[in-house]
């Protein structure tokens, strides 16, 4: 655990470069040497190092690191560091990989399978949308790893084109591994593959993560996908990223006159490669896993298109409604072709109706997955440890750990100290 303490350190030297952390490593020998040098230290091993990095590595406030380590064990967020074996050597073989990946969810043998990113504007068209569904699902079909940034738009429907295939998902975070932004789908994810980070639980690195969770997205693939991109586009500096690590770089075609797609078609034009299904992008590397990846032309299941947000109602009003809204009132049934039919009463009336609170309890259980309803059955008494569920399920440590955070989201357990958690549910006397 102290060793931890300097990596996650480390890891919060926002004002050291990359690259630069990692030729300490490889002068100093090891993360402990590093914290416990000095400036002059510094100076003698890596002599191009800034004032400004020279100043934060002559920081050595522990807290915020103690801090992160904590919320590391309350959430379950495993640290791997850059000299561990769970590290991806995909990544690690990068020009100037990060030296911490913090984890939620199970990170998959990403060395050992194809993984493709798919990227495009967060402001994307439905025809983007629905592109980026089909491409997700695809790979994920054709036995492909899927690479998200999880982010609105092209990002996050090529995610969620990739679970309905029960494909593995790995999102790539530009903020903290605790940050918001993600919301259920990082949950759905972390179930199916991993949400990874190189910034620790309450890091504030700001919008500049985003930028540098470009070379960790490009680093974890093999070859990227860029579906919709206008002009100037996160997106498109991606793709720089993704070439200059010498990705295999693919892009889908556009209207000509269509703004959103003004960069990918730019692209096109400097010689980077169409595709238009997920084979395109996934035929070179098929020699290379012979057992994983297999052409599937499955249809893609439809692509429901989230209602679009209209202005508030007032000047005042913070409330939004869908743009696709019926009117508040039916139209009257009355005037030719119209005749009003009344439904028989099929239902037999009780005495007494069920109280409503169980009624709806037992809705909301039908909601449930089978891995859910195991772990609610098995927690016959409070505050029981995370070893007993495993033991009483059958169920993987990390299947466990997954379904009970999804469970903590819908408000059937609570958390207890000491990785114990309590059924939130009222038993029925």
């Amino acid at each position: 655990m102290a060793e931890l303490q300097y990596w996650v350190w480390l890891s919060e030297r926002h004002s050291v470069r990359p690259k630069r952390r990692l030729e300490l490593l490889e002068r100093m020998g090891d993360v402990r040497q590093i914290y416990f040098a000095e400036e002059a230290d510094y100076r003698a091993v890596l002599p191009e190092l800034t004032p400004g990095e020279l100043k934060n590595l002559c920081d050595k406030d522990l807290e915020r690191a103690d801090r992160a380590l904590e919320r590391c064990e309350i959430d379950h967020i495993q640290i791997v560091t850059i000299r561990d074996a769970a590290y991806p050597e995909r990544l690690r073989q990068t020009y100037d990989p990060p030296a911490v990946l913090y984890v939620r969810g199970r990170l998959p043998q990403l060395d050992d399978n194809a993984s493709v990113a798919v990227v495009g504007t967060r402001k994307a068209t439905p025809y983007g949308l629905r592109t980026a569904h089909r491409l997700g699902y695809e790979l994920a079909r054709c036995g492909a790893i899927v690479i998200s940034g999880l982010t609105s738009g092209v990002d996050a429907e090529a995610a969620v084109g990739a679970l309905r295939a029960d494909g593995v998902v790995i999102g790539v975070l530009g903020g903290a591994i605790d940050a918001a932004y993600g919301g259920k789908l990082a949950l759905d994810v972390m179930v199916r593959g991993a949400v990874v980070s190189e910034f620790c639980p309450g890091s504030g690195i700001g919008k500049n993560g985003f930028r540098m969770r470009n070379r960790v997205t490009a680093g974890l693939s093999q070859s990227a996908v860029v579906v919709e991109a206008p002009e100037r586009s996160g997106a498109l500096l991606f793709a720089e990223e993704a070439e200059s690590l010498g990705r295999e770089l693919f892009a889908v075609p556009g209207n000509a006159d269509a703004a959103c797609s003004a960069g990918t078609n730019a692209l096109l034009k400097d010689g980077v490669r169409p595709a238009t299904c997920a084979w395109d992008i996934l035929a070179d590397l098929a020699a290379l896993y012979p057992d994983k990846l297999h052409e599937d032309r499955s249809p893609a299941p439809e692509h429901v298109e989230r209602p679009r947000m209209i202005k508030p109602l007032g000047p005042n009003s913070k409330l939004e409604v869908p743009a696709n809204l019926p009117p508040l009132t039916e139209p009257p049934e009355t005037g030719a072709g119209f005749v009003r039919v009344r439904e028989p009463m099929r239902q037999k009336v009780i005495d007494k109706a069920p109280a409503r609170e169980y009624i709806d309890l037992e809705k909301q259980l039908e909601s449930l997955s089978e891995p859910q309803l195991k772990l609610v059955t098995a927690m016959t008494e409070p505050a029981i440890h995370v070893d007993d569920l495993v033991e009483k399920t059958g169920l993987p440590v990390h299947t466990v750990l997954a379904e009970l955070t999804m469970l903590q989201i819908k408000g059937f357990v609570r958390p207890e100290p000491g990785k114990r958690f309590t059924l939130n549910i009222k038993q029925k006397q």
